[in-house]
């Protein structure tokens, strides 16, 4: 049987994600193209950078390959969206934020152990602040949009017996 719904009135997808969800909004496909963007420039270039010059930065190398799978795991709970892709995806935003702020403090510290950088040196200086600014955005897009979920229905309570 077809709901009844108001005009104009969002929809509610099978998995019970709704359109405000992660990824899904106007906001969220902008943090999902950039999430994206990132995943393939940080992705590529430590590719090149781990199959060329591994000897030269390894730590720094190392580091730029795993910020490609955090935004990669990001990007795929974005995506996703429900319970699961926001846990997913808040996890993978934490863990990017921590990241950038740990590794741009120790590249600014110890320029030695950071002979060349990552994406997360210097706060991100080299991609225009974008790594540090990113997981903020995306930890409130997730924040806003969590708000906006419909409450949990209560749970059905088992029939009374005669």
């Amino acid at each position: 049987m077809r709901e009844n719904r108001a005009f104009g009135a969002p929809a509610t997808a099978a998995d019970g994600t709704s359109p405000g969800a992660p990824g899904r909004s106007g906001a969220g496909r902008v943090l999902v193209a950039v999430y994206g963007t990132f995943a393939l420039a940080a992705g590529a270039r430590a590719a090149v950078q781990l199959s060329t010059k591994f000897s030269e930065a390894p730590v720094a190398y190392l580091l730029s390959a795993f910020s490609a799978v955090v935004y990669i795991v990001a990007l795929v709970g974005l995506v996703r969206g429900g319970r699961g892709g926001r846990r997913m995806a808040l996890i993978a935003i934490s863990v990017e934020l921590v990241g950038v702020l740990v590794v741009g403090t120790f590249s600014l510290a110890d320029r030695a152990e950071f002979p060349d950088e990552t994406v997360w040196s210097g706060y991100g200086q080299g991609y225009g602040f974008v790594p540090l600014v990113l997981p903020v955005l995306g930890l409130l897009l997730l924040r806003r949009t969590g708000q906006k979920s419909p409450p949990k229905s209560p749970p059905k309570s088992p029939p009374a017996s005669p």
